[in-house]
């Protein structure tokens, strides 16, 4: 993360803890952390590095080296307590920065990230309980963001179940895909692009513009499952 967007980041922090009232305030208890990190890491994950959940999007502020920076409580850091940052992180879901100062990408508002499935077209993706939901996320993030990962992340391990490493890959978080359930729009409808297996390999090998290469955390056996699941089910 650069010196702007982490100085991006504290600030996002600040004005979600001042200014954001009830709804950035999250009870002790009232998240599921569990389902918080399923969540985080189908939704989030594309945007946002956090090692354990093995993540290593780059749209957004790495969570590791953000929230590291704000627990750390000598001189150089913070301080803030996990509750503290429980409701920073509800309150970036609930009020995102849209326009980001530093000409990062911004985040979507919540009925994009987390749509509710009594909306209009029951949106693919969609969530029962939106608040729970971010709830769920936020309260996962505060326990892990920044601090040493126990029992490993989730990088995918040694599965070639296509569905699953689209999902666990973080995919999800930036594209529309149907057979995953998935609501993304930061990348491209890949229901709308129905790519070949052989482009769908290429760009998870290597990337292109926001997108970052998997070379280095999936095998080539598992990007081969991932780009047969999109191929196969696109549109």
């Amino acid at each position: 993360m650069t010196r702007a967007a982490l100085a991006w980041a504290l600030a996002a922090v600040v004005a979600a803890v001042t200014g954001c009232g009830s709804g950035a305030h999250v009870e002790a208890g009232a998240g599921n952390r569990t389902i918080g990190k399923e969540v985080f890491t189908s939704k989030c994950g594309g945007c946002h590095t956090l090692a354990d959940a093995g993540t290593q999007g780059q749209v957004g502020p790495n969570l590791d080296d953000a929230f590291r920076y704000v627990r750390d409580d000598t001189k150089e850091g913070q301080g803030f307590e996990e509750s503290t940052i429980r409701d920073v992180v509800r309150g970036q879901i609930s009020y995102p920065v849209e326009n980001p100062p530093t000409g990062a990408q911004g985040m979507p508002a919540i009925d994009e990230t987390l749509p509710e499935c009594e909306a209009e077209g029951k949106p693919a993706g969609c969530v029962e309980d939106q608040d729970q939901t971010a709830d769920d996320i936020a309260t996962y993030v505060a326990a892990v963001a920044g601090l040493p990962v126990s029992g490993g992340g989730a990088t995918g391990g040694g599965g070639t179940d296509g569905k699953s490493i689209f999902a666990s890959a973080g995919c999800s978080g930036c594209h529309t895909l149907a057979a995953a359930g998935s609501s993304g729009n930061i990348g491209p409808n890949l229901d709308d692009a129905k790519p070949s297996v052989d482009l769908a390999i290429e760009r998870v090998t290597n990337g292109k513009g926001q997108m970052p290469s998997f070379k280095d955390r999936l095998s080539k056996q598992q990007i081969q499952a991932v780009a047969t699941f999109v191929a196969d089910n696109a549109g």
